[in-house]
């Protein structure tokens, strides 16, 4: 009697076993998004975003979640966009969209890892101590159109003197 009452206890725990093993899985990452942009402006940006994270083995709605928090230009909006999207228990803060958006995001946490995209220098704005050694939370990319964009025109009206408008799309 006591073999057949260890056989069923034994049985008991194999089955139970997946399930104790998966309630103890950790949660599935979430990302924080930001953006001072639209969704409609950002297309390509969020299909490249995609494509890294799924190169690194990361697939939104599988093995990470994304939530998106989109400001359609409003700047004033972003620090409590990025205060909500901490609220959520995010893994890690997206700020891209302009300039603001890292700004607001760096403002929002010093604890939480902050991936900016900006069009400034992050050092300048006080986002990071130096290129080479970022340090805090923070760390990212920039274009620098911020200093190219005068040199630009500047450049342009050297070839063309006489001009007076210029527009940009």
């Amino acid at each position: 009697m006591r073999r057949r009452e260890f056989i069923t206890l034994l049985g008991g725990a194999v089955v139970a076993w997946p399930i104790a093993a998966r309630a103890q899985q950790p949660a599935m990452p979430v990302v924080g998004w930001m953006s001072g942009r639209s969704p409609r402006d950002s297309e390509h940006l969020l299909a490249a975003f995609r494509e890294g994270l799924r190169e690194t083995g990361f697939v939104e709605g599988e093995s990470v979640a994304i939530e998106y928090s989109w400001a359609d230009g409003r700047y004033e909006q972003l620090r409590e966009m990025a205060s909500d999207l901490l609220r959520r228990r995010i893994a890690v803060l997206v700020a891209v969209g302009g300039d603001p958006s890292a700004l607001a995001a760096k403002q929002a946490t010093s604890t939480i890892p902050v991936v900016f995209g900006m069009g400034g220098d992050p050092v300048e704005s006080g986002l990071v101590t130096s290129f080479n050694r970022p340090g805090g939370n923070t760390t990212g990319f920039t274009l620098l159109t911020n200093l190219m964009e005068p040199k630009r025109i500047g450049l342009l009206h050297a070839l063309v003197p006489g001009i007076s408008l210029v527009g940009a799309w």
